[in-house]
């Protein structure tokens, strides 16, 4: 497995090796101990989550707040989205920074979002299903949305996207949240 570091240190980028002949192909997607020495501590997960978009669709920018934060493994298994993490870690050198990662079904990256970022993707292909392995089990009173086109943040999308829910049109805006 190929890790590659992104501009906010903690965020990472795991890429597979793939092998591949006439029958089709082979790849490890997790390793337990791998991936801890990867992040550099022991991670826990306790909840894997399934997706699947339309084209267009805009989905973000969520979070969870302590004690039911996730850190999130996430990875495109059809189509392609764009894909982003927003670091809120007040006091962090890369607060309000975000990176943003082309995840496919033919590139099998995988992102890992630790505890204190907010995250969403745009849906690139006719469809994508997308999956998430979550160190916290979701808890709908503690989630909070960051406005996905927020002026601070400043996200470069590789489009508008078609489709975006009522809960994350009406979203927070980046300057009025209080970490």
């Amino acid at each position: 497995m190929n890790v590659i570091k992104t501009e906010i240190p903690d965020v990472l980028i795991f890429e597979p090796k793939v092998f591949g002949d006439e029958r089709g192909f082979f790849f490890e997607s997790f390793n337990q101990k791998a991936f801890d020495e990867a992040v550099g501590h022991s991670v826990d997960f306790v909840q894997d989550n399934h997706s699947k978009s339309s084209k267009g669709v805009l989905r973000g920018l969520h979070y969870q707040l302590p004690p039911f934060a996730q850190g999130k493994l996430v990875r495109c298994v059809e189509g392609e989205v764009f894909d982003v993490a927003v670091d809120i870690r007040k006091g962090s050198e890369t607060f309000g920074k975000w990176v943003g990662v082309n995840l496919s079904a033919e590139n099998k990256r995988q992102m890992w979002i630790p505890e204190g970022f907010a995250h969403g993707f745009l849906t690139l292909t006719e469809s994508a299903e997308f999956l998430y392995k979550t160190t916290n089990y979701y808890h709908p009173q503690s989630e909070l949305t960051i406005y996905w086109d927020d002026r601070d943040l400043n996200i470069t999308w590789p489009s508008r996207p078609l489709t975006v829910s009522n809960k994350d049109s009406n979203a927070s805006l980046f300057s009025e949240i209080e970490f």
